[in-house]
């Protein structure tokens, strides 16, 4: 069976188990969101601190915060039926826009982080089954203990310790330099040196399971017979390696990053407050404090979406990888 038609057949079952699952978290998202006290309107009474009972009860009204439960379930789903996201009370503009202004930073700071961790996870996974029990492996099993039991947030805080305060390679904080009217690849670097810190720390944790996770796999794959006949024909070890034990070895990896893509999402929340990224973590967080369930409600979908999208890729590179799996 041709390789492509295999790839479309698995991507159409993905994406009809997926349907209900959509469903389910949309609903979910909803229901548990009203279970934590408060609402916008006395966010915003406490704040402006002379607020009196008929204002809240103004506001209420206007954001349809007092309208029953099960209706402002069925307003909701009509908003997501006419691909609107509601509007946020907080921060007084459409949720759709505020998530969009945000979106691109979280995208490229978790691209980085997943593209980080994957290279090196596996680069320095495919050193230690290489070299299993001698000085390379024990370094860095050594090394990826450390990552793994070190919060990423102390990481960053470290790295911009050394980084920006002492060598003054790389910016503290911040998406861009603020006021520098930049353009092409200058403005290019200027993104790359701000999210390189950042992405660093997010990543920390993942390096270390990837690289314990391709060791394992390969070492595991090595004792195959298809391993022992490609010896037996005469391979260069670096053919048997790259083609035949690390392509197999690959598939608990890949599996693995994308159950991982809601950790990392989890984890941008602590990074982006830590370096001042202005992204849906820091946004999310905000919201939460803000009681804005609109916003909240926006990040928990776009994020469930973003996880059930890398599965369904997995799904596919799954395929890809081993023709043993059905489509």
């Amino acid at each position: 069976m041709n390789r492509l038609p295999r790839l479309f057949k698995a991507l159409r079952r993905a994406l009809l188990y997926a349907l209900p699952t959509v469903i389910g978290i949309v609903i979910l998202n909803f229901l548990l969101l009203q279970l934590v006290p408060g609402d916008a309107a006395d966010v915003l009474a406490g704040e402006s601190g002379s607020a009196t009972a008929e204002t809240m009860a103004m506001m209420r009204s206007h954001f349809g915060l007092d309208l029953p439960l099960w209706h402002q379930l069925l307003n909701y789903l009509n908003h997501l039926a006419h691909f609107s996201l509601g509007f946020s009370p907080r921060f007084n503009m459409p949720v759709m826009e505020l998530i969009w202004s945000r979106l691109p930073n979280t995208l490229l700071l978790m691209a980085s982080a997943l593209a980080i961790s994957v290279v090196l996870g596996i680069l320095c996974g495919v050193v230690m089954a290489t070299w299993a029990g001698r000085w390379p492996d024990r370094v860095l099993s050594l090394l990826s203990l450390l990552l793994y039991s070190t919060p990423g947030f102390w990481i960053g805080l470290m790295a911009v310790v050394l980084f920006s305060v002492h060598l003054g390679w790389l910016p503290s904080d911040g998406s861009t330099t603020i006021g520098a009217a930049l353009s092409g690849w200058d403005a290019l670097r200027d993104r790359i040196s701000h999210a390189l810190l950042p992405a660093l720390a997010l990543s920390s944790v993942f390096i270390a399971i990837y690289a314990r996770l391709t060791r394992a796999a390969m070492l595991e794959v090595q004792t195959q017979d298809y391993v022992r006949t490609a010896e037996a024909k005469g391979l260069h070890p670096f053919i048997i390696q790259l083609r035949h034990v690390l392509r197999n070895a690959l598939i608990p990896v890949t599996t693995v990053a994308g159950i991982h893509l809601g950790n990392l999402l989890g984890g941008a929340v602590v990074i982006e407050t830590v370096f001042s990224w202005p992204g849906l973590g820091r946004l999310a967080l905000e919201a939460v404090q803000g009681r804005d369930y609109a916003v909240s409600l926006g990040v928990l979908l776009l994020s469930s979406f973003m996880v059930i999208l890398a599965n369904l890729l997995v799904d596919v590179l799954h395929v890809w990888l081993d023709p043993r799996i059905k489509a």
